[in-house]
């Protein structure tokens, strides 16, 4: 009777991670050998402290959805950087700001400044200035920020530093450090 070799017509594939593999080099193609992360499979790494909390759900889900889809408390989703139309939803903020930029002085840099930095011409400045003056919803400060809503806070702070409005650079750092992180997480 002959014995029959399994080893010689089925290859043995070895498991044992710590195995070296030798490969023929020279049949691959050279693509083969510079590895790509992105060509890589990832294996799911548990983690149980990992947020699986959906970014936002959709208003016409089911109730029931909607509160299974809430975040969690701890979610580690980090606030992106605020954008100045976010801030315009701060009523508190706004008008502080108002306060403190809306005045006309020749020696203290104001909304004009930074809206001229920003490039604002000098005629839709005087426009602007004489369609907010004398009105108590509207200001200068507040149009001009409007108009430029899509911009960073962060942009903002350095026109603060660029014209030396440490008092409106240290009340915008305040609200990013301390506001926007938990109005955002209210949001989403």
């Amino acid at each position: 009777m002959t014995e029959i070799s399994l080893e010689a017509n089925y290859p043995v594939q070895v498991t044992d991670p710590h195995d070296a593999v030798t490969l023929h080099l020279s049949s691959m193609p050279s693509r083969y050998l510079s590895p790509s992360s992105e060509d890589r499979i990832r294996q799911p790494v548990e983690d149980v402290e990992e947020c699986t909390c959906p970014s936002s759900t959709s208003p016409d889900c089911p109730k029931q959805l909607q509160l299974l889809n809430s975040p969690c408390e701890k979610c580690c989703c980090p606030a992106p950087p605020p954008k100045i139309s976010d801030l315009m939803n701060d009523k508190d903020l706004l008008d502080v700001l108002r306060l403190k930029l809306d005045p006309n002085h020749c020696t203290i840099k104001n909304w004009k400044n930074f809206a001229s930095r920003w490039g604002m011409s000098y005629d839709e400045l005087t426009l602007l200035e004489h369609r907010t003056q004398g009105s108590l919803y509207h200001s200068p400060t507040q149009e001009f920020l409007l108009r430029y809503n899509q911009k960073t806070v962060t942009e903002l702070t350095e026109l603060c530093r660029f014209y030396q409005r440490i008092d409106v650079l240290r009340l915008l750092q305040s609200w990013i450090e301390k506001d926007w992180p938990s109005r955002w997480q209210q949001a989403h």
